[in-house]
Formats: structure tokens, C-alpha cells, sequence
């Protein structure tokens, strides 16, 4: 089972950022142990893909009481050594009630998803477990603009939209459209993506490679899960999974010293098939974490394997590299936009073309009619219950609703 926290409704739906609910995640799982969350902001944003900025913005908004309730999310406390020089702080999340409401949401999901798709998906998760039926609308309230000019306004349904399906995509939610209550669209949340290829490692968390756990510092060593045994006590039998072919090793990654740790595994190596895949953007290969070089190997053999040519993959990768302005993460990038294959579930379907013949996919043409009727009926729908102003009086009660509130409790 994977490893879960307990968010709070007030955080998930009050005036708090999108960065503050994935830090929040990281920091509740690290506190479980009897020490306390000792991982310092450089290593929480390296977890959490964040900058050093963000984090310490979203630590300072969990740790100041709210304006709505006084209430603080975090406490921090400062430690000093001996020598009277400073410690990393220990941080602990507020123990609410059993009686609070809250979303359980995989602390895995919060590195993995960026933080307005993980605010998407702890909601999605309270309102499944409690029943309710949301609209476009209802998601727009809690994904609603918390900075700028349009600060406090919701998220209008085509951006709601887009966010779920980019979850969906991701394979941590489903949607079955127009199944539920007057024809909404019913959810299901899962605790693990449906999609492994796109994710780091699905065994063993964040840093599997890396001796069994997460990236660690020199704050923390331990994995995030406080029942997890030191990783150094299993190294002797653990099981090393199956490596590619070497060719020639690829370049260990530079980490920075906040939370660099050495390699103990085999060398990394790339067999001449995933070679010839790559050539078009080896220049993103150097600096890579080890996992993701693998994971990156993984997917190239999976899909040459199922029947795509080498040259389509290839091909693929220039194209999307040449049309890309900027590559912030190429680890992230190369697993994800990089090298999906684009299209339907036909394996000669390259972005909704015949890869032999480079003719339409009658396939994608038929579900992009069938998408375009779709959102043309909930756009109608839509304006019609806005004109109308129906509501579901359990989703919409009438009265101020009181700050940090969803509009369906």
C-alpha cells in the first residue's frame, strides 16, 4: 500500500497557494517520525521539482495562523548546536480532529503531479469518498485564482477541464462522463498511477535506485514512511532488477551537495538500440538521475518491442525536441511529452496518422468527433443550468459560505 496522508479540507479548499498543498503532503509524511520533518528547503524542493523560494513561501503561509480561523497548519521549531551553530528545523503538522473533514492523498502523487493537478486531485478524493457528485463549477471554486488579478475568481470549466484531463492522462483518475447525478461526470481517484511508464519508479518511490529510498540529505536519511527499515541493512540481498545491454556508460548526475549521495549500484548502461533512439537529444542525457535513465531505457525497449521502429522513435524525438522552446526538466520531459506515444490505441497510430502509409487514423478521427459533440453538449448544459440557475441543494446552500469552505459540505 502506498503511503498516505490526511490533508485538511481548510487547506485544500481555503486561501492557501497550490504550492503549499504539496509541501504540506511532504512535510505530514516526514513528520510521522518521533523526530519530527528534519528535511531542510533544499531537499523539500528537490523532492517536490519546487523552487527553494516557493517552499519557503508555502512553509511561511502553513506556519502563520489563517485569517479566517487563526489556525497554523505547521509548526517550526529552530535548533541550535553546542557549538552555536544552526540546525535544520523541525517542522510538524497540526494534529487535527477526527472529526475534520480531510482528503487522503499518496505522498507519491505530490512529486509526481505539479501543484494546481494535486489540489485537483485531493478534492476529487474527499468528494468520492463522501459522495458528491461535482460539476466543472464546483472544481472552478476550488481551483480558483489565488493571485494576480483575477485573485478569489474561479477557474472558468475549459481550464478545469484541462486540468483533468491532464490527471486522467496521467492515469491517477478516471472519468466515466455523463455517468452520475444529472448527468454529471462520475471519478474515480486512485492511489497509484495506472500508467507506470510515466513515473520514476513504481516499486520503490522516488529513489529506488538509490539504495532503496528517496534522495536523501544530509538533514534526513531516512525514507519518507517511518515504518521503512534502513535502507543500508537490506543492500546485501536486494534484488537488482534486470539491466539493459551495455554499449557505453552514461554520465552519473552532478547533485547539488544538499542532498548528493553516492551511486551503490551497477554502472549505467544503454544498449545500442536505445542508443540510436536517443541520438537526436543526447545532449539532455548528461546529468540525469540514474532511475530515470533506466526508466527512460525501460519505455524506448517497451515500446520497440510492441512493434514501433526504431526510426519512428527517433524521428519522434527530433520533431517534439526542434519544436520545443525551453526544456526546464529534461528528465521530466523526455519520460513524459518526449517520448509518449501520441495517438489511439492502434500501435501503427502515431499522433492520429498511419505511420506506413501517413494517412489519417480513422480511429482518432472518430473519437475527435465524438470529444467535439461532447464538450459542445456540456457547454450547452452548462449555460443552460446557469441560466436557469439550478443547483444540487447539497452542492449550493444558500446562505455566505464561510471562508476555506468547498461549496458542497
Amino acid at each position: 500500500m502506498p503511503q498516505k496522508v490526511r490533508v485538511p479540507l481548510r487547506v485544500v479548499a481555503g486561501h492557501y497557494t497550490d504550492a503549499a498543498i504539496p509541501v504540506y503532503v511532504k512535510v505530514a509524511a516526514l513528520s510521522r517520525r518521533e523526530s519530527g520533518c528534519e528535511a531542510g528547503v533544499a531537499y523539500l524542493g528537490g523532492l517536490l521539482g519546487l523552487g527553494k523560494s516557493t517552499v519557503e513561501r508555502a512553509l511561511t503561509q502553513l506556519m502563520r495562523p489563517a485569517p479566517d480561523d487563526d489556525i497554523a497548519e505547521v509548526t517550526s521549531y529552530r535548533r541550535t548546536r553546542p557549538g552555536g551553530r544552526g540546525h535544520t528545523a523541525v517542522r510538524r503538522v497540526r494534529v487535527a480532529s477526527r472529526t475534520e473533514h480531510g482528503a487522503w492523498v499518496p505522498t507519491r502523487a505530490a512529486e509526481a503531479l505539479s501543484p494546481r493537478q494535486l489540489r485537483a486531485y485531493a478534492a476529487l478524493s474527499y468528494a468520492t469518498a463522501t459522495g458528491h457528485h461535482l460539476t466543472l463549477a464546483d472544481l472552478g471554486q476550488v481551483l480558483r485564482h489565488r493571485s494576480g488579478k483575477k485573485a478569489g475568481q474561479p477557474l472558468d470549466p475549459r481550464s478545469v477541464r484541462t486540468i483533468l484531463r491532464g490527471l486522467e492522462d496521467l492515469g491517477w483518475i478516471s472519468v466515466d462522463r455523463r455517468a452520475g447525478y444529472r448527468g454529471r461526470h462520475l471519478y474515480t481517484v486512485f492511489d497509484e498511477p495506472t500508467h507506470p511508464a510515466l513515473t520514476a519508479d513504481v516499486e520503490e518511490g522516488s529513489g529506488g535506485d538509490l539504495d532503496g529510498g528517496s534522495l536523501a540529505s544530509k538533514e534526513d536519511h531516512e525514507t519518507d514512511s517511518p515504518d521503512d527499515q534502513p535502507p543500508t541493512a537490506a543492500l546485501g540481498i536486494r534484488r537488482r532488477r534486470e539491466q539493459v545491454v551495455a554499449r557505453e556508460p552514461v554520465e552519473n548526475p552532478q547533485l547539488a551537495a544538499a542532498y548528493r549521495r553516492p551511486y551503490a549500484g551497477p554502472a549505467l548502461s544503454l544498449a545500442p538500440r536505445i542508443w540510436r533512439v536517443l541520438e537526436p537529444v543526447k545532449g539532455l542525457l548528461p546529468g540525469l538521475a540514474p532511475y530515470v535513465v533506466r526508466e527512460l531505457a525501460r519505455e524506448i525497449g517497451r515500446q520497440l518491442d510492441e512493434g514501433q521502429e526504431p526510426q519512428r522513435l527517433r524521428q519522434r524525438l527530433e520533431f517534439r525536441y526542434a519544436s520545443t522552446d525551453t526544456v526546464r526538466d529534461p528528465g521530466r520531459w523526455l519520460l513524459g511529452p518526449g517520448i509518449v506515444r501520441r495517438g489511439c490505441g492502434l500501435t501503427a497510430c502515431e499522433s492520429g496518422r498511419i505511420w506506413h502509409t501517413g494517412r489519417d487514423c480513422d480511429v482518432c478521427a472518430r473519437d475527435r468527433a465524438a470529444t467535439g459533440r461532447l464538450r459542445q453538449i456540456e457547454d450547452e448544459l452548462a449555460e443552460r443550468e446557469r441560466q436557469l440557475g439550478i443547483h444540487a441543494p447539497y452542492l449550493l446552500p444558500p446562505g455566505p459560505e464561510p471562508a476555506g469552505r468547498p461549496p458542497w459540505t
